[in-house]
C-alpha cells in the first residue's frame, strides 16, 4: 500500500478508506501489510509508515504491519530504530521494519540529496539500524549523521529481534543489503518484465553475499510484490478497472522508468500489462497462474504481496480481495486438499452412509414401537 491516490479527491477520505481496507484484510485472513514513505507527487499521501501503522494497529487484531519502505536515507538511523522498537512493542510484536533507499527522487531533491547518494546512505543507515536493534553501542560520523555512545532504551519486543526487510527492484542494492545484514527481501518490482528477470538475481546475490558474512539467506523472508485485480469473470475485471487505470498509468510512468502501464485508454494499458505481464486482470485462476509463475522462476519464495492501487472502485477492490483469500490463498496454504478428499470419500461412497442413515432411523423407529408396545402391555398387566 504505497498507497495510489488519485488527486482531485479528499485525501481525509483515502486515508480513511485505506485503514478500512486494512480492517477488511485482517478479517479476511490476510497476513500481513505494508505501507509506504513518499512527500511528493501527490499520489503517495502516506508520509510516516510509522504514524500509519500506530493507527491501523489500534484497529486489528491478527494483521502484521511494515513499512514499506521507510527511505532510510531521510532518516537518522537512531530516530528510525527508536520508534520502530516503540511500534514494536505497542503492536506485541506485529510491526515490521522495511528498508530502501526511496523511490521518489523527488523527495530526495527537496531534501537536498542527490539521487546517487541515496543508495549508499542506506547502506550506511542500515549498517548502524542493526547493530541498534543486536543492543550494540554505536559511535559513527558519516557527512550526514552522527552518533556518539548511542544505544536504545528498549529492548525490542520481538525475539531476537523485530523482522527486517530491504525492498530491491531492479538493481542489485537491495538483495546485497539484505544479505550483508541478515534481513529479509522485499522485490517490489517482481511482476514487471525487469524484475521477472532479475528475480534469479536477487535470489543468487542475495545467497551468496549472506554466506560472504556468516548469514544464511531464507526464502521463507522473501516477499514478491506484483498487482492483481480480481472478479468472477476477466471482462468484469477489466470493466472494473476502467475506474482508476488511467490516471494511475499517467502518474506511474513518472515514478519508473519503462513502465508497464503504457496507453492512454483503459483497453491500451490493459493489452500493454497482459504483454508485459506486469499484473493479473482476471479471475482467481489467472492469480494462481501467476504466482505459480513466480514459484518457478524463483525457486520459491515465502509471501506473495498485492501491489495495492486505486484501479477500480472500493467496492470492488474489496470484492478483489475477498476473492484472493477465498480461492487463491488456501491453494498455495495447503487448505483445499483435505476438505475436498474428505467431500469426495463421502460422495463417492455410493449409497453405503445414506443407507446406514436410513437403517438407523428405521430401527429407532422401530425400537421406539417396540417400547411403546411393552409399556402398554405393562400398563394393562
Amino acid at each position: 500500500m504505497a498507497p495510489f491516490h488519485p488527486t482531485g479527491q479528499n485525501p481525509t477520505l483515502a486515508l480513511e478508506r485505506d485503514l478500512e481496507l486494512i480492517e477488511h484484510l485482517d478479517r479476511l485472513g490476510f497476513h500481513e501489510v505494508w505501507i509506504g514513505e513518499h512527500h511528493s507527487g501527490g499520489y503517495e499521501i502516506i508520509s510516516s509508515p510509522e504514524v500509519f501503522i500506530a493507527a491501523a494497529a489500534a484497529r486489528t487484531k491478527h494483521i502484521r504491519l511494515g513499512s514499506g519502505v521507510n527511505s532510510l536515507p531521510y532518516h537518522h538511523p537512531l530516530m528510525l530504530a527508536d520508534r520502530f522498537v516503540l511500534l514494536d512493542h505497542l503492536t506485541r510484536g506485529r510491526a515490521m521494519l522495511g528498508c530502501g533507499p526511496g523511490q521518489l527522487t523527488s523527495d530526495a531533491h527537496m531534501l537536498g540529496i542527490p539521487a546517487d547518494e541515496q543508495r549508499p546512505r542506506m547502506d550506511e543507515a542500515l549498517d548502524v539500524i542493526m547493530a541498534l536493534l543486536r543492543g550494540e553501542t554505536v559511535t559513527r560520523q558519516t557527512d550526514w549523521f552522527t552518533l556518539q555512545d548511542a544505544r536504545l532504551q528498549l529492548r525490542p519486543y520481538s525475539e531476537p529481534r523485530l523482522e527486517v526487510a530491504v525492498a530491491a527492484s531492479i538493481s542489485p542494492t537491495g538483495a546485497k543489503a539484505a544479505g550483508k545484514y541478515d534481513t529479509g527481501l522485499l522485490s517490489i518490482a517482481a511482476t514487471t518484465r525487469q524484475g521477472f528477470d532479475a528475480i534469479g538475481t536477487h535470489w543468487q546475490t542475495w545467497n551468496d553475499v549472506a554466506a560472504q558474512h556468516g548469514h544464511v539467506a531464507d526464502r521463507a523472508n522473501w516477499r514478491l510484490v506484483g498487482p492483481m485485480h480480481l472478479a468472477e469473470t476477466r471482462a468484469q475485471a477489466r470493466a472494473d478497472v476502467a475506474y482508476g487505470i488511467v490516471p494511475f498509468s499517467k502518474y506511474f510512468t513518472h515514478v519508473l522508468p519503462a513502465g508497464p502501464t503504457r496507453g492512454e485508454t483503459p483497453d491500451e494499458i490493459i493489452a500493454n500489462v497482459d504483454e508485459d505481464g506486469f499484473a493479473v486482470i482476471g479471475t482467481p485462476d489467472d492469480a494462481i497462474a501467476k504466482i505459480q509463475s513466480l514459484v518457478d522462476e524463483s525457486g520459491g519464495f515465502g509471501t506473495f504481496l498485492l501491489f495495492g492501487h486505486d484501479w477500480a472502485s472500493p467496492a470492488a477492490t474489496k470484492h478483489s480481495f475477498e476473492l484472493f483469500a477465498q480461492y487463491v490463498t488456501p491453494h498455495f496454504t495447503g487448505q483445499l486438499e483435505q476438505p475436498q478428499a474428505s467431500c469426495e470419500w463421502v460422495t463417492g461412497s455410493g449409497g453405503e452412509f445414506v443407507n446406514r442413515a436410513a437403517n438407523a432411523i428405521m430401527k429407532a423407529i422401530a425400537d421406539h414401537a417396540a417400547e411403546q408396545q411393552q409399556q402398554q402391555q405393562q400398563t394393562t398387566a
